[in-house]
């Protein structure tokens, strides 16, 4: 089977082309920039930009499955505003499928995430939303993941508590965290954990038409997650409450300034927890106690 990855030499692509390549798949990767390096020497490389059609057009022939990775984080301002969600997310997915479509493409896989909704909170999650019923709207077979958020190798999750830290209290001992970190909950997953199943989705009959809800074998707060990642380093960190009204007030404050990081899409985020209704995985064969936790990753466990 050719399996096409946008966004194949991402974090998640990178893993997921070589576990496609594993098992015998012929795989490319579409990226704006591609990076060999980091790739199977088996696995192909495209260049095109998701928000240009004509860019990508080309790459669909003789794809029989394209599994669409692209996207913005949601923990950071885009470069270029939070209208980037619209573009990338939206507008990308919009291109993919016509690309698909043009080329007889026969399935999409596309990375959604916990919480689309084309009414939803934030920018990053309405877009997802809206360009999940862009996949389902079209006349390609399709399965949608909704992860929760993924960590390991290459992964930016596990520095992003680092990068709290140094936007809340530089330079000084105390870590000050929206609500203690108490009021946010998140299901992390290990790449390991979550490539196998984007595999079998495309490549397997069984999961067309679906919305997997994907997350890891434990729910943790924020306060946890910052926790075991300074305790990881031997490290101690006191973490004192920031009211969540003040936490708002200051990011939507500080997101004026060039290059600030944080705005008030990433506030109102912190406000709605990033956990599974009903974690899907078992639809994959996946028991979650053989699944890595976030403290076995981290050296904790």
């Amino acid at each position: 089977m050719h399996v096409l990855v946008t966004g194949g030499d991402g974090f998640v692509g990178r893993h997921l082309c070589t576990e496609l390549d594993e098992r015998g798949h012929d795989v490319s990767s579409l990226s704006r920039n591609p990076d060999p390096s980091v790739l199977p020497d088996s696995v192909g490389t495209a260049t095109g930009d998701v928000t240009a059609y004509d860019s990508i057009e080309g790459a669909f022939e003789g794809v029989d499955t394209v599994i669409n990775l692209v996207a913005l984080s949601p923990l950071f301002v885009p470069d270029g505003g939070n209208e980037m969600h619209e573009r990338i997310h939206l507008g990308g997915t919009e291109n993919v499928v016509a690309a698909a479509e043009e080329h007889g493409v026969d399935r999409i896989v596309q990375m959604s995430a916990l919480g689309a909704d084309p009414n939803g909170a934030t920018h990053y999650i309405r877009a997802k939303g809206r360009a999940e019923a862009v996949v389902e709207d079209s006349d390609l077979e399709w399965v949608t993941f909704r992860p929760s958020v993924v960590f390991g190798e290459g992964g930016e999750f596990v520095s992003f508590t680092k990068r709290l830290k140094k936007l809340f209290a530089p330079g000084v001992p105390l870590y000050p965290l929206p609500g203690g970190g108490k009021k946010t909950r998140f299901q992390p997953i290990w790449v390991g954990d979550l490539v196998p199943m984007l595999a079998d989705a495309a490549t397997e009959t069984g999961h067309i038409g679906e919305v997997y809800e994907i997350g890891g074998p434990e729910v943790l707060t924020l306060r946890t997650i910052t926790e075991m990642v300074y305790d990881s380093e031997g490290k101690s960190m006191t973490i004192v409450p920031l009211p969540m009204g003040l936490a708002g007030v200051g990011l939507k404050t500080l997101s004026v300034l060039p290059g600030f990081p944080m705005g008030g899409d990433q506030y109102r985020s912190l406000n709605f927890d990033n956990t599974t209704r009903d974690n899907d995985v078992g639809a994959f064969g996946v028991d979650t106690d053989g699944m890595t936790t976030l403290g076995s990753y981290l050296g904790l466990e």
